[in-house]
């Protein structure tokens, strides 16, 4: 355990507890709050006594201290969610916490070193919705995002930007978050939601990862209030550019001229390709003048519903494969016993080796 995630997490319980450093300084029988400043950037080293001391005094079992698969004080997320409930999200944060931090723990000891530097976008809060699309066309043709860029997305993200992409079984009111770390970025995605909403979820958190320093994101955004808030609008276009970059909306003809009887089953033929809701390409047509806004209007969100190829795509597997494969590789070096692991991901030993299997990995031992 490194002496910056020791002193790294008793900050946070500081903080946490409302104490300054004076206050610790006294706690701890130390003669001046610079000795806490130390022991809180990593420049001093907290003793055995003083390690107990602080589980004692602080009232913190010794896990929150020293346990790497835990993310104290050093984490930011921001939530997708519905009216989820501040108790709710703290618990679940928790859990997702726990994925993260053992992900990078695990890869940093099998010497697999997080990239030095992020990719940004370049964006503000100053910049138009039409900057946003702009930005998103662009991904989608420099990362070869192809005929169905939300097939391809989370590839690209994991692999070209090296964004830990988290397939999770959340509950019904989280649709997914961004996670910030000082040297790792994540995403998670709640796999129950519906492929077009799970895939704009996607591509709306990869919009906060890459302008988190010039427009960080509410811990809580809600997802039926996004088109309210500016930072979530421009999100929403950059996601929609993305997912529905103009080659492809060229490729399937001439908006204009559907019938509006037609346009309800054309939507949804197209967004089913795609792999996106029909709501969200009537709005991205209209965002880009290829529907008219009346007709736009006049064609009802209950009658796109009706389109929805519900059961054709199943949810992806649990996590991702660059997940999996990372704790693949950690049971294959010793550094993970295999009920840890399976007790990590809430799941049996025999679940954790179907799972490598699914994403066509060699178990690396006898589960």
């Amino acid at each position: 355990m490194t002496t910056n995630l020791i002193g790294a997490r008793i900050k946070a319980l500081r903080e946490e507890r409302k104490l300054s450093q004076d206050e610790l300084a006294r706690i701890f029988g130390f003669k001046d709050r610079q000795t806490v400043s130390a022991i809180e950037t990593g420049e001093r080293r907290v003793s055995v006594e003083e390690l107990l001391l602080a589980v004692e005094k602080l009232g913190a079992s010794l896990d929150y201290f020293t346990d790497p698969f835990l993310l104290v004080g050093e984490g930011q997320f921001s939530w997708r969610q519905s009216n989820a409930g501040g108790v709710a999200l703290d618990a679940y944060e928790r859990v997702a916490g726990r994925w993260i931090a053992a992900y990078r723990e695990l890869k940093s000891k099998l010497g697999e070193l997080s990239p030095l530097l992020r990719r940004r976008l370049g964006l503000t809060r100053h910049h138009q919705f039409e900057d946003a699309m702009v930005a998103g066309e662009r991904f989608a043709a420099e990362f070869q995002l192809g005929r169905v860029p939300a097939a391809c997305l989370a590839d690209a993200m994991e692999n070209e930007l090296q964004i830990l992409v988290l397939n999770v079984d959340a509950f019904d009111r989280i649709s997914g978050a961004a996670c910030r770390l000082p040297e790792l970025d994540a995403v998670l995605i709640n796999r129950k939601e519906v492929a077009g909403r799970r895939h704009f979820d996607l591509a709306h958190e990869l919009f906060h990862i890459l302008t988190w320093d010039a427009m960080p994101p509410e811990r809580a955004e809600d997802a039926g209030e996004t088109s309210k808030i500016r930072v979530e609008q421009l999100a929403n276009n950059f996601a929609s550019a993305v997912l529905m970059p103009s080659e492809a909306l060229d490729r399937h003809g001439d908006w204009s001229s559907v019938p509006d009887a037609e346009l309800p089953v054309r939507l949804g033929a197209v967004a089913n390709e795609l792999q996106v809701t029909a709501s969200a390409l009537k709005w991205r047509l209209v965002a880009t003048d290829r529907l008219k806004r009346a007709q736009a209007q006049a064609t009802s969100d209950a009658a796109l519903r009706k389109t929805r190829r519900e059961g054709k795509l199943a949810p992806p597997p649990l996590f991702s494969k660059a997940f999996i494969a990372v704790i693949g590789r950690a049971l294959a070096a010793g550094l993970l016993s295999a009920r840890r692991a399976a007790g990590l991901l809430d799941m049996t030993i025999d679940d954790l080796g179907d799972l490598l299997k699914t994403y066509g990995l060699e178990s690396p031992v006898d589960l």
